[in-house]
C-alpha cells in the first residue's frame, strides 16, 4: 500500500480547515488539522508533514511568524491562505519563504491542482528521487548548483534555500546567457498555470541576489522589459 502523504493545515476557522481537509483526504491526502502557530510549529515536529496549508491570520503568532520559525530548520513546503489579496501581503508571504500563496475564498480544485503541483516540485528535488545517471549539477567559478543532493556552494561555503529558489537559480544557471521571460519561468519552475502576478518571479530573483552576489564571471542580470538570465562575462 502506497504511503499517503501528509498535509498540515492551520486555520483558526474550523469550517475552512474542515472543508480543507475534505478535499485532500477525497484525493487521498493524509491531513491534520491546527488552530494556532504554536500547535502548527509543535505539529510540524510531531506530524511530520510534506506540506503545509498555513493561514495568515491566526490568533497569538500569526502565519507570517510561523513560517519565519519554520524557515530557520526546514524547507517544509508551505502555501498561505489569506483573506487579503493587497500585493505587499503577497510579496511579504514570499519573501518569508512561501511556496505559493492563495485568496480566501478559493476554489477546491484549484487548492488541491495547487497542493499537487507544490508536492511534485519538491519531490523532483529530494535526494533519493534522482539516481546518479540523471544528476544534474552546474557549476560556475565560485558556484556550484548541485540538484542531486538539493546543495548550493557559493564562495566555498553551503547556501540555503527553499526549494523554488534553489530551482531558479539552476534553470537559469543551465542555460547562460538565454533571457527568459517572467511567464516562461513560472511556467518552469511552478510547474503549473500560476494564477498570481509575475512579481512572484521578482520577489524570488530578490532572495538569490540577497543571497548571491555578483560575481566577476557571472552574475543574474535583469534584462529591462522581458525578464532574467544567468549572464556569463567573457
Amino acid at each position: 500500500m502506497a504511503v499517503k502523504q501528509k498535509i498540515l493545515i492551520v486555520d483558526d476557522d474550523e469550517n475552512i480547515a474542515d472543508l480543507i481537509s475534505l478535499y485532500l483526504t477525497k484525493e487521498c491526502f493524509e491531513t491534520s488539522i491546527v488552530h494556532d502557530g504554536e500547535d502548527a510549529l509543535r505539529e510540524a515536529k510531531e506530524f511530520k508533514p510534506d506540506l503545509m496549508i498555513l493561514d495568515l491570520m491566526l490568533p497569538g503568532m500569526d502565519g507570517y511568524q510561523v513560517c519565519r520559525e519554520i524557515r530557520k530548520t526546514s524547507n517544509l513546503p508551505i502555501i498561505m491562505l489569506s483573506a487579503k489579496g493587497e500585493t505587499f501581503d503577497k510579496v511579504l508571504g514570499l519573501e518569508l519563504g512561501a511556496d505559493d500563496y492563495m485568496i480566501k475564498p478559493f476554489d477546491s480544485k484549484e487548492l488541491v491542482a495547487r497542493v499537487k503541483a507544490v508536492l511534485r516540485r519538491y519531490q523532483a528535488l529530494k535526494p533519493d528521487g534522482i539516481t546518479p545517471d540523471n544528476s544534474r549539477v552546474v557549476e560556475y567559478p565560485g558556484l556550484t548548483i548541485n540538484l542531486t543532493n538539493y546543495s548550493v556552494i557559493y564562495d566555498g561555503n553551503p547556501v540555503e534555500m527553499p526549494p523554488k529558489e534553489l530551482e531558479l537559480l539552476y534553470f537559469l544557471a543551465a542555460s547562460p546567457n538565454q533571457v527568459f521571460t517572467r511567464e516562461q519561468l513560472l511556467d518552469n519552475i511552478w510547474g503549473y498555470e500560476y494564477l498570481g502576478d509575475t512579481r512572484t518571479v521578482d520577489v524570488h530573483i530578490k532572495r538569490l541576489r540577497e543571497k548571491i552576489k555578483d560575481h566577476k564571471n557571472w552574475s543574474i542580470s535583469t534584462v529591462w522589459g522581458i525578464g532574467y538570465k544567468f549572464e556569463v562575462h567573457k
